[in-house]
């Protein structure tokens, strides 16, 4: 016998070898046909696995994103056997389960497949699917893995097998198609009733550009059809609500190709949008006592390998420039506190002194992908809000606390309501992915994981998500639509204040190491921009808009009255435009309500005579007539009304 050890503490006797599935069966029937994986000592497993020691375990179901893994990556498999039978000779790369659906990378040969391909693929799937197939693990030796995909003339995978390591290899069958996989998988078919293949891309194999190119099969399941539909209804909502068909049309921002590819160019009202962003939270950091610091675009590479950057990042950054002088070599700028590291270092400092808060709207470079570039989300060159705390170890949780404070706030004033702190840990079975000595990375993971329970945040902590010098708690934020998004960090750091060798004198007139904290609110201003076009569909809160108003004359014999509320506008702070083109006002009207522009300020005859302004607010219409004065005291007020939380 074996003891199995539920979440809620609660264990039960069973026969050795009982599966997750059986035990399921044992508690109810009906839970046994909702669970679609199992968590056992902290590993994910297929439910038909059988347990042979005592063990702790956690049935999912559809709503854990285990479950959701075991799915999804089934429906790979599925796909994959699919493809096997309408392409026979088709050789596959990998497949897996992603944050909704799946893909598989495969290479069809000198054959294409391409949209109009999805539904044969799609009614295949369905009619595998029926037939109850069973999924089977299957340990194997790497030398027996190698024999058969040689065999099967599989490069892709024979390459993947190659970096194996012997004893840790499995296959998984069902039906007549067999993959390489470390699982876990459904017990059968069965569940997978609601099938959509959705899409056709292009893909690198390894995501190296200097290798083949692999079509990518995207594609999605579920247990129901009902949520496969409310999923294709998502799917439709963010189409329009996607950043890159916003941004083109409201002209906020654009890509060349002859400028590079993921190198975003801020348009005159993307660069407004921007600058709005820039300028509150400014205020705000000023009167947290931060101080703006401005750094160059690049810096010799010995400070980015004096920090551990370039050890750690240089794959990830652009190549090194080399200068007329020999052996001189700078690098575009991949994190900005290298910078301020130095700026510290100008001048001694005295406990007194402390805390240094340092804030940059710092422009960096990292070398993305091309198949990994996605609009403002994913690019190669962005500028973060980015922020160093420079503290006593006394002062370090409060400093900590008070970051969460301005996180918060902005998140409230911008109606990022759903949102979760996850806590980010280093990864206990690879420490050599970071530096520094255990004891302060296991002050620095306590600290933070006791400041998240005091300030009762909805926490998850996740191990080998920290970075390379420290942990930190990261804000995860749901947007309209429930896509998550990390935007806000803030990450505890022992470790560059050694490097950099950073010092300040204590009250005992002997050095002392400050603890470093790094930070960002918004994120990168791409990302975060991007999050909130698709959050607001263009739609911003009026403090936020680029223009808070435009002026269109019913007629041109109006264009110069319509010119002086333009300059006392602008000139009350109030960004405002003139649309004085020779077209009905109907279709003034419409054409700017497309642009989003909080308010339409409508001038004729009438309000010429009595020196006010006709006012008209985006989606809601007519709002009546106002003076031009009363309407700078009303923008003003509904402003302040949008940021006092």
């Amino acid at each position: 016998m074996i003891k199995i050890t539920f979440p809620d503490g609660s264990a039960r006797d069973y026969d050795k070898g009982i599966s997750s599935l059986e035990v399921a069966e044992q508690i109810s029937p009906r839970l046994a046909k909702e669970v679609y994986a199992a968590t056992v000592n902290g590993e994910i497993w297929d439910l038909n696995r059988p347990i042979n020691t005592d063990s702790k375990l956690k049935l999912h179901k559809w709503e854990d994103a285990e479950a959701k893994h075991a799915f999804w990556h089934s429906s790979a498999h599925l796909m994959a056997e699919a493809l096997e039978a309408l392409y026979p000779g088709i050789k596959f790369g990998i497949g897996p389960a992603i944050e909704n659906g799946f893909y598989y990378d495969v290479d069809p040969g000198d054959r294409a497949i391409t949209e109009a391909d999805l539904q044969s693929i799609e009614n295949k799937m369905k009619e595998l699917a029926a037939k109850n197939l069973t999924y089977s693990r299957r340990e194997i030796s790497k030398k027996e893995a190698l024999e058969y995909f040689t065999k099967k003339g599989d490069e892709y995978k024979t390459e993947l097998i190659s970096e194996l390591e012997d004893g840790t290899i499995t296959l998984y069958t069902q039906g007549n198609f067999t993959d390489l996989c470390r699982g876990p998988h459904l017990p059968s078919t069965e569940p997978l009733k609601a099938i959509k293949l959705l899409s056709v891309a292009g893909a690198y194999w390894r995501g190296n550009e200097n290798r083949k190119m692999l079509t990518r099969i995207y594609g999605i399941t579920y247990p129901k059809q009902k949520l496969l539909d409310e999923y294709l209804v998502f799917l439709e909502e963010a189409k329009k609500r996607d950043h890159r068909r916003i941004g083109k049309e409201l002209e906020l921002f654009t890509f060349s190709p002859k400028v590079g590819m993921g190198l975003p160019l801020w348009m005159p009202r993307g660069s407004d949008l921007r600058q709005n962003l820039i300028t509150f939270l400014t205020k705000e950091l000023r009167k947290r006592g931060y101080k703006i610091v401005t750094t160059p675009h690049i810096g010799n590479v010995n400070l980015y390998k004096i920090s551990g950057h370039f050890e750690k990042y240089a794959a990830d950054s652009f190549q090194p420039i080399s200068t007329p002088q020999e052996g001189e070599q700078f690098m575009l700028k991949p994190m900005n506190c290298p910078h301020h590291c130095e700026i510290y270092n100008a001048t001694p400092h005295s406990y007194k002194d402390l805390p240094l808060r340092m804030a940059e709207f710092g422009t960096v470079y990292r070398y993305e992908q091309s198949g990994e570039l996605h609009g403002l989300t994913r690019v190669r060159s962005f500028t973060q809000d980015d922020a160093h705390v420079f503290c006593r170890q006394d002062q370090m949780r409060e400093e900590f606390k008070s970051i969460i404070d301005l996180i918060l706030y902005i998140f409230k004033i911008l109606n990022f309501n759903d949102y979760t702190a996850q806590v980010s840990l280093r990864d206990p079975n690879n420490k050599q992915k970071y530096i520094g000595s255990d004891e302060n990375w296991e002050r620095a993971q306590r600290d933070i994981i006791e400041i998240a329970e005091e300030k009762k945040l909805k926490t998850t902590v996740v191990e080998g998500e920290a970075a390379f010098y420290g942990p930190k708690l990261d804000f995860m934020v749901k947007d309209a639509i429930g896509r998550k998004w990390q935007l806000g960090t803030i990450q505890v750091d022992y470790n560059l204040p050694e490097r950099f060798d950073l010092t300040y004198n204590g009250s005992d007139n002997q050095k002392h190491r400050p603890v470093m904290i790094h930070r960002t609110i918004f994120g990168s201003m791409e990302r975060f921009v991007a999050v909130l076009i698709e959050n607001t569909s263009g739609k911003f809160p009026l403090w936020l808009a680029p223009e808070k108003a435009v002026i269109l004359p019913i007629s041109e014999k109006f264009n110069d009255y319509a010119a002086k509320v333009l300059e006392i506008l602008n000139n009350s702070d109030i960004c405002t435009l003139i649309d004085d083109r020779s077209e009905k006002i109907g279709k003034k009207i419409r054409d700017n309500e497309l642009k989003r522009i909080p308010y339409l300020l409508v001038v004729g005859e009438k309000e010429v005579e009595n020196g006010t302004i006709a006012v008209r607010k985006q989606g809601e219409g007519d709002k009546g007539s106002m003076k031009i004065e009363e309407f700078v005291s009303f923008i003003n007020s509904e402003i302040k009304k949008e940021i006092a939380v």
